[in-house]
């Protein structure tokens, strides 16, 4: 398998790389994270300026057509930065949409989010021990719209990212037919949102729909809302190796720079042994990435893309938040010290581990797809 960019994507790198390092800043994040909102505006259009969220888009919608390897490449750069705004969720569905929407619908979302001025959020999670393609969340059809079917929503959905500034949320929820997606405005009557725990990068929300006006996005039943999981695990995935890399570059300018018995902290073996562990588990994290990057390009086997989106994500959950531990133990005293900046790291690391699950809950879906594989063959 070839790992190389590519001409596009390595374009794609360098540009977002120069846009997080320059506006992405200690000092900046320190200002975000005091703000109502704690996402960057500026940041986010800058990103939209520069056509880097467009460039996901399909070139029919008016993108670049990159798709979810342009995503993960521009979610790596900004977890090396923590860069604190909602790109996983946004572009994530704003794919959904542009794969699975009716033409109105594109044409309603698609060219807002590419320029910056509108975006979605998703609604995946729900409380208690609940599988984001077994939701809770009810879906009953209302033929009362003038525009085709019409469908209204009941039930409550955890943790919604960052739904300030969103125009619309993507809802998975439950039929008579199957797990379907549905499109709904943010503040459609039968919405109520209340504020989740704040986190490091944005405000999360609770969204209770008491028979929400809601458009379906592709058929109930028809795989749409699996995919759009499948693609968020990726999403994740990517944003955590981002997360992992910025962290142990922290481990390693701290330790070289750091004297203990007059050598640098760098020198001592359990140390070395500590940080070759993170980089091992950072190199194991990017391989399972990029194959379920591989494994989605067209044409692609739906079962084999959920397995691999499955082992990326287990590998981003589980080594991902060994390696912010291990960076931050490394630290010392330091690197719970909110003035230094590897503690986001941590945080965030820690969050995007129990986002759609943790890792038991991954070995246990990846366990029912290859026992239900075996089966089957």
């Amino acid at each position: 398998m070839d790992f190389s960019l590519g001409e596009e994507l390595e374009a794609v790198r360098d540009l977002a790389r120069e846009i997080f390092t320059d506006r992405a800043t200690p000092e900046r994040l320190r200002e975000v994270e005091t703000s109502p909102t704690r996402s960057d505006s500026r940041l986010w259009a800058d990103l939209a300026s520069a056509g880097l969220l467009g460039a996901v888009l399909p070139e029919a919608d008016g993108g670049a057509g990159l798709g979810m390897a342009g995503l993960c490449v521009l979610l790596e750069e900004q977890g090396r930065r923590v860069a604190p705004v909602p790109l996983w969720p946004a572009l994530v569905g704003g794919l959904a949409v542009a794969a699975h929407g009716t033409p109105r619908q594109r044409a309603e979302l698609l060219p807002g989010l590419a320029s910056g001025g509108g975006r979605p959020t998703v609604a995946l999670e729900e409380f208690g021990p609940a599988d984001p393609l077994t939701p809770r969340t009810r879906a009953t059809p209302d033929d009362t719209g003038r525009d085709g079917p019409r469908w209204r929503l009941t039930g409550t959905k955890a943790v919604v990212p960052a739904p300030d500034g969103a125009r619309h949320v993507l809802v998975t929820a439950t039929t008579d037919a199957g797990p379907g997606l549905f499109l709904v405005a943010t503040d459609a009557p039968g919405t109520t949102w209340e504020p989740a725990e704040t986190t490091t990068y944005d405000l999360s929300g609770h969204l209770a729909l008491d028979g929400a006006p809601a458009e379906a996005v592709g058929t109930p039943g028809d795989g749409t809302a699996a995919a759009l999981v499948r693609d968020s695990f990726v999403a994740l995935a990517a944003v955590q190796v981002g997360v992992a890399e910025g962290a142990l570059r922290y481990a390693a300018d701290h330790l070289g720079g750091r004297l203990q018995f007059g050598r640098p902290l760098a020198t001592f073996q359990a140390v070395q042994h500590q940080l070759a562990d993170c980089y091992i588990d950072i190199d194991a994290m990017r391989v399972t990435l990029w194959q379920a990057v591989d494994a989605l390009l067209e044409p692609f086997d739906a079962a084999d893309a959920d397995r691999a989106a499955l082992v990326a994500k287990w590998w981003a959950t589980e080594a991902g938040l060994n390696t912010v531990h291990r960076v931050q133990h490394v630290h010392g005293g330091i690197g719970v010290d909110t003035d230094y900046p590897v503690h986001r790291h941590f945080l965030w690391g820690k969050q995007i581990s129990t986002t759609l699950g943790g890792a038991g809950a991954d070995l246990e879906r990846l366990g029912t797809l290859l026992t239900g594989a075996a089966v089957a063959s």
